[in-house]
């Protein structure tokens, strides 16, 4: 997925302010399940949503105003009810950010939940890819 980097994205260096990263990231793993065929708004209608349950960011190289990056996301593992993702953030073939994302399905009125079927299915084929 292509992100452009915007002034609203930037300190007042004009380098990617570290929170900005968060947001492609959730971009990425969005476009990542939307091209699995799965929507965010469906799985809302079913009273499933998906929670960052944990994190790690390594931050190797900064991005700046107007730059073109491209986010990477990829399965690393899945169970049930817990999703992690492998995601990185290019400049070209340069890797400036990478992160380890773990999120788990929880009912929208509160609790754990299992993640559909048919997202495990579509997954287990992603990782096999």
């Amino acid at each position: 997925m292509s992100v452009r980097v915007y002034y609203e994205d930037t300190d007042f260096s004009g380098n990617v302010y570290h929170a900005a990263y968060l947001k492609f990231f959730e971009r990425g793993r969005t476009e990542f399940l939307r091209d699995l065929g799965i929507h965010h708004s469906e799985l809302i209608r079913d009273g499933i949503a998906f929670a960052v349950r944990a994190m790690h960011i390594d931050f190797a190289a900064a991005a700046h105003i107007d730059d073109l990056l491209t986010v990477v996301t990829e399965v690393a593992a899945f169970t049930g009810a817990r999703l992690t993702l492998k995601q990185a953030i290019l400049s070209g073939t340069n890797v400036l950010i990478s992160a380890e994302v773990t999120v788990v399905a929880i009912k929208v009125g509160g609790g754990a939940a299992r993640m559909p079927s048919d997202l495990r299915e579509r997954l287990a084929i992603e990782m096999k890819g």
